[in-house]
């Protein structure tokens, strides 16, 4: 079978299961209320509309919208890794892969034919992500007299670079589900990692001296960077940790991709299946 026939069956084995929109949904509620929630009280502090205005740190107007519109990545990265994890591991679970690899004897086309989905479910998990934040946090930008930035070339540039950080993070996914059969134990090796021990890290790095510079190099942090924005890179720029530019970060973050998809291609894929 080759790659196209294969892609065009691994594209039919996402859209026919309900996990696909399901984590699509879930996206769009998360990072649509996060970005509202914050669109409000970034846009109130920046206007000096907050109660007990004085009192305490003020949110400077330039660049907030950048940092509202990163929520899309910043917030919503977890769900194109998710998806990228369980394109392989429900695989396992439903012992699906026996027929599939019947089909195509070769292992490595599947594992790129998913790879290929992976990076067109990505794209379309970012369209959504950019939408879900965008929208209410222009809302209340427009609505408390700031600009929103949208007709900024900067603004869509970043826009971009969301789509490529989404593709790569659905890639990482489907390497970790390649390397880790266990679809629990895959969930929760990403949600315990992406939920806790990176951001408690990156958290660390603004007290210990010389910890940013390692922690500049974990996944989450290089998707910001690839990005360009976030509420990290925001806090890290108050403190002056070290950060990468867009292009490393990119680096980064595809050396992770690729590093895993070949670990777990050669370590697990080409295992036997049970």
């Amino acid at each position: 079978m080759s790659l196209a026939t294969s892609a065009r069956s691994e594209t039919t084995k996402l859209f026919t299961t309900v996990m696909w929109w399901i984590l699509a949904l879930v996206l769009v509620v998360y990072v649509g209320m996060t970005a509202a929630g914050l669109g409000f009280v970034f846009s109130a502090s920046a206007t000096g509309a907050l109660p007990g205005e004085g009192n305490g740190p003020q949110v400077p107007a330039d660049g907030v919208a950048g940092v509202l519109y990163s929520i899309a990545a910043s917030v919503g990265y977890v769900f194109p890794l998710l998806i990228g994890t369980l394109m392989v591991t429900a695989e396992f679970r439903h012992k699906t892969l026996t027929p599939t690899f019947l089909a195509t004897p070769r292992r490595g086309t599947v594992l790129w034919a998913k790879a290929v989905v992976g990076v067109g479910i990505g794209a379309v998990y970012a369209v959504l992500a950019i939408i879900a934040a965008a929208g209410p946090a222009a809302g209340f930008l427009a609505g408390f007299g700031l600009d929103t930035d949208l007709a900024s070339s900067d603004t869509w540039a970043m826009f971009g670079r969301i789509v490529l950080a989404f593709a790569l993070w659905v890639l990482i996914g489907i390497g970790v589900g390649a390397l880790v059969r266990n679809q629990v134990a895959a969930v929760v090796i990403v949600l315990a990692f992406t939920q806790f021990i990176e951001p408690i890290g990156r958290v660390a790095a603004a007290f210990v001296k010389g910890l940013d510079k390692v922690t500049q190099f974990l996944p989450g942090a290089a998707s910001d960077a690839l990005v360009g924005q976030s509420i990290y890179t925001s806090m890290g720029q108050s403190t002056g940790a070290a950060q990468l530019e867009w292009w490393a970060g990119g680096i980064v973050l595809l050396a992770y991709a690729v590093v895993l998809i070949v670990i777990g291609n050669y370590a697990s894929w080409r295992r036997d299946v049970s």
